[in-house]
């Protein structure tokens, strides 16, 4: 593990963003998924169950687990595991092990169990979406999956189902039909909501712009908002002559600017935007030279 490059001053935003999106998730587990004995899914989801079984806290028991999925996923298929990877599954369980000695949950936060689950796995979903979005992982099922993808016809999104699939039917043999229903459930709306937060991390806006101050504009996007652009000739459709188009993309704060900078300089320009996500390239997932 490379602990000079994870705490480098390039990746001190992300690090920090990674402990507290792990943070998030085990309160997420602490405080509702585990009072209330929704298993829903995932390595969390199993070591829930286990813990019905054998009196040892979940903060151990998901250490050893994910330890356990780690190794096997170095043995079968030769993967490679970031310092992240290792590093979000050793603070996952200290931060439960500090709220399982300072904050012990005996029973669930209400008597909804409703309500616990959607407040868990809204809880959960950002916090794993935060991981994600920083570049960590936290491993689990995602290595089942594929192993499963590896060695059978199942695709990865299948490999995923299965072992979710398999945590639920357990929590309906253990906790009864009805918590497992939930847990199944909560496993639906996690996947979409960690979707849905990602897709809002990522997103983007492309802009397109048709204006007689096409250079101004240009000068503006590159010189004050530090984006990249493209400018390429069109005809027009009704004129028949030729006119400059210039396309960039660029987050919120700087389309409000840009929209309003051009409105400013050519109230006549023609603009429109379009939402795009998994941006990457120059100014985005690396600086500009």
């Amino acid at each position: 593990m490379d602990f000079k490059k994870l705490f480098s001053a390039v990746n001190l935003k992300k690090f920090l963003s990674i402990n507290i999106g792990t943070l998030i998730v085990a309160v997420s587990i602490h405080y509702f998924l585990v009072p209330s004995n929704l298993a829903a899914g995932g390595a969390s989801g199993f070591a829930i169950l286990l813990t019905s079984v054998i009196d040892i806290p979940i903060s151990i028991i998901l250490f050893v687990l994910n330890s356990i999925l780690l190794i096997l996923g170095f043995i079968t298929m030769g993967m490679h595991f970031s310092a992240m990877t290792i590093y979000v599954n050793i603070i996952m369980s200290v931060f439960l092990r500090i709220m399982e000695t300072i904050s012990p949950m005996n029973i669930p936060i209400t008597d909804d169990l409703f309500i616990n689950l959607m407040f868990g796995i809204l809880i959960s979903s950002i916090g794993m979406s935060v991981v994600l979005n920083s570049g960590g992982s936290t491993g689990g099922t995602d290595i089942l999956a594929k192993i499963i993808e590896k060695y059978t016809k199942f695709s990865f999104g299948n490999g995923l189902i299965i072992c979710d699939g398999l945590i639920t039917l357990g929590a309906c043999f253990i906790y009864g039909p009805k918590l497992g229903m939930y847990a199944l459930l909560g496993v639906i709306m996690n996947s979409f909501m960690i979707d849905w937060f990602i897709e809002g991390f990522n997103s983007k806006y492309s802009i397109t712009i048709i204006s007689e101050k096409i250079d101004i504009i240009n000068n503006f996007i590159i010189k004050d908002l530090g984006r990249g652009s493209t400018i390429y000739i069109a005809q027009g459709g009704y004129s028949s002559e030729p006119r400059k188009i210039l396309n960039s993309v660029m987050d919120r704060k700087e389309y409000i600017k840009l929209h309003n900078f051009v409105k400013k300089i050519d109230d006549r320009a023609f603009l429109f935007l379009s939402k795009v996500s998994e941006i990457e390239g120059n100014g985005f997932t690396y600086d500009i030279d």
